[in-house]
């Protein structure tokens, strides 16, 4: 009997293989760790990371690219927030798997 195999086209896993290689850095996923649980400019995330703003630009900027972060403009702030709503279960595994950070205030 023939098996019934569901593959997803190559083109899509590309995609896929893009968007995950963007966020293969600690430091972003710590920013998506952030932003799920609140709207941050790029000042707190880089203070939260330990980066310099600039640093802290870049990898967001990237992040954006992919579809998975918005940006609104509040006065002279620039606040960043999820908007890939398979974003929370990527980080979730990621969580499972590699445990879940200490909560602090």
């Amino acid at each position: 009997m023939a098996r019934q195999v569901r593959l997803t086209d190559l083109e899509s896993l590309a995609e896929a293989a893009e968007c995950l290689r963007a966020l293969a850095h600690p430091h972003r996923l710590r920013m998506v760790q952030l932003l799920l649980q609140g709207d941050y400019t790029v000042g707190e995330l880089a203070e939260e990371c330990g980066l310099p703003s600039p640093m802290a630009s870049e990898h967001l900027r990237l992040m954006q690219r992919c579809g998975f972060l918005a940006s609104e403009k509040e006065g002279r702030r620039v606040y960043y927030r999820v908007v890939e709503p398979h974003l929370e279960a990527i980080l979730k595994c990621v969580e499972d798997r590699f445990g879940v950070a200490t909560t602090r205030t």
